[in-house]
């Protein structure tokens, strides 16, 4: 994770140092405890590695993940808990999401941990609860108002390695 992040912060001071200070310190034990216990569930050691080089991004500058913002530890709970908030209150009920092998069926899980966002509802997740077929950690899209809901990688570490070596071309 760190010679993933040494690339990318190189790429950004030549071609975008604006988004490299945007980027917060790393995520402390304790930050990532206090999210783990919020939310019930442990954090992959892949995305735990990553917070502990950047606690995601402030979002004053462009969203690093192509129109998505790299969400804090404290802005992860805060969209985890507004998704919470709308299942518990009965919002999804009725409602059929059409999902990717290694999915559950679900229009939103309390196992799904939302890792970025696009600032209206959408989000690159992190299934901690996956289907019978998938693999715990595995990388979802989520869209709040469609119904799919799409496999985009088996682990956190194999995602943000194809996010890197696309932004740096290699």
């Amino acid at each position: 994770m760190k010679q993933l992040w040494q690339q990318l912060e190189n790429q950004l001071s030549a071609h975008n140092p604006e988004l490299l200070a945007d980027l917060n310190p790393p995520a402390t034990d304790a930050q990532i405890r206090e999210l783990e216990q919020a939310i019930g569930l442990q954090l992959p050691a892949d995305f735990v590695a990553c917070l502990k080089i950047h606690d995601g991004q402030r979002g004053r500058a462009t969203w690093l993940f192509d129109g998505y913002e790299f969400l804090s530890s404290e802005k992860i709970l805060m969209e985890w808990v507004v998704w919470i908030d709308l299942l518990d209150d009965g919002e999804f009920d009725g409602r059929a999401a059409s999902v990717d092998a290694g999915i559950k069926t679900e229009w939103w899980s309390k196992g799904w941990v939302p890792f970025s966002s696009n600032g209206m509802g959408d989000h690159f997740c992190l299934d901690l609860e996956p289907a019978a077929q998938g693999r715990r950690g595995q990388v979802i899209q989520v869209f709040h108002d469609m119904p799919g809901r799409s496999l985009k990688s088996p682990d956190f570490a194999y995602w943000f390695d194809s996010f890197v070596m696309n932004k740096i071309g290699g």
